[in-house]
């Protein structure tokens, strides 16, 4: 990955992080990584957990950054949320997958979309 990718993904998973605790969600942990991956943010929504992905793109020209989590990563993130919570002992009510999108506009402010429980 480059330099300039790596700085794009840094600054959406900022944002989204700046974004969700502004709505009331609680930072737990950000790119928690184990052998198996990284999960970008791991948040408490009250009593839920939150095992949150954010993809950031500079264009739309290949689709939404959302369409970037398919199968193989949904299967990867459960696996990782797994191990996080065997590692953590934390045992919430309930444990949500949620997708944050992140598209820097030419011209005014970045386009942020929060989709809660995304599979």
């Amino acid at each position: 990955m480059t330099t300039q990718r790596r700085a794009v993904g840094a600054y959406g998973e900022r944002l989204a992080a700046q974004h969700l605790q502004a709505s009331g969600l609680v930072l737990l942990d950000r790119n928690w990584r184990c052998s198996d991956g990284e999960v970008d943010l791991i948040l408490r929504d009250g009593d839920d957990l939150v095992f949150c992905e954010v993809k950031t793109r500079r264009t739309a020209t290949f689709g939404s950054p959302a369409a970037a989590v398919d199968l193989r990563k949904i299967r990867k993130l459960r696996l990782l949320a797994a191990r996080w919570l065997a590692q953590s002992g934390v045992r919430p009510r309930q444990v949500r997958f949620d997708v944050v999108e992140v598209l820097p506009q030419a011209r005014g402010a970045t386009r942020l979309v929060h989709i809660r429980s995304a599979f």
